[in-house]
């Protein structure tokens, strides 16, 4: 990628970025990934309660989405694992309220977005839902949200800024060092060491960072959101 089509890349970024956060408490649908506060801890609650394995922490990660679709699944509901009106109202026995997303709204679009592939396959070159490579699909996850990547993984390691580990967050894009030299592999990170990717054996899927074999080929993340 030439370097002007990085800089118009980058300001894409940062224009959707300022667009969102100025539309903060726009409001949503549904609870999702993502999505923290105490109504989300009140969910946790119910479906811990009805023997679901889920953390009462008021954060909405990947095992309070795999929680309610199992209860979705055995309640005869839409299996999306979502919380929208019908699942929180057989949930918990009223109407949901207004969910307001704040300014980290596009974070959680990318996170919704991301959960919806899991199980595609892999192939190489693959930019869709029949088929995606590491970076086709953060790039596919992406365009969804109003974001847009270069298509390689490398390329995608020039987006954006660098960030320490420390300072990961769902959303930004975990880069590792596989099959060559250098930033050849990229997936989502989602939260508690979590990231999501279109890996070679498994497809689409989530995964540790802390896992002997991506421990040691991760090699740093890049925020560009």
């Amino acid at each position: 990628m030439s370097k002007a089509m990085r800089i118009l890349m980058l300001c894409a970024v940062f224009l959707c970025s300022v667009s969102m956060a100025s539309a903060a408490s726009l409001p949503g649908s549904a609870f999702r990934v993502g999505d923290q506060g105490t109504d989300v801890a009140e969910i946790q609650t119910k479906l811990a309660g009805l023997g679901y394995d889920v953390a009462a922490d008021g954060d909405f990660g990947p095992a309070t989405t795999e929680a309610v679709k199992a209860f979705q699944s055995s309640n005869g509901l839409s299996v999306d694992g979502l919380v929208g009106p019908s699942t929180y109202t057989a949930l918990l026995g009223r109407t949901m309220p207004s969910v307001h997303h704040g300014t980290n709204y596009i974070s959680r679009s990318v996170l919704s977005e991301s959960m919806n592939y899991i199980g595609v396959p892999y192939v190489f070159g693959g930019t869709t839902p029949s088929g995606f490579d590491c970076s086709g699909y953060v790039r596919y996850v992406f365009a969804n949200a109003g974001i847009y990547l270069p298509r390689t993984a490398d390329a995608q390691y020039e987006a954006g800024r660098y960030i320490s580990d420390s300072e990961l967050a769902p959303g930004d894009l975990v880069f590792f060092s596989t099959y060559e030299y250098g930033p050849s592999h990229v997936g989502i990170y989602l939260g508690d060491g979590d990231f999501i990717n279109a890996s070679s054996s498994r497809g689409v899927a989530i995964d540790s960072l802390y896992s002997s074999y991506w421990g040691s080929c991760y090699i740093g993340a890049r925020r560009v959101m």
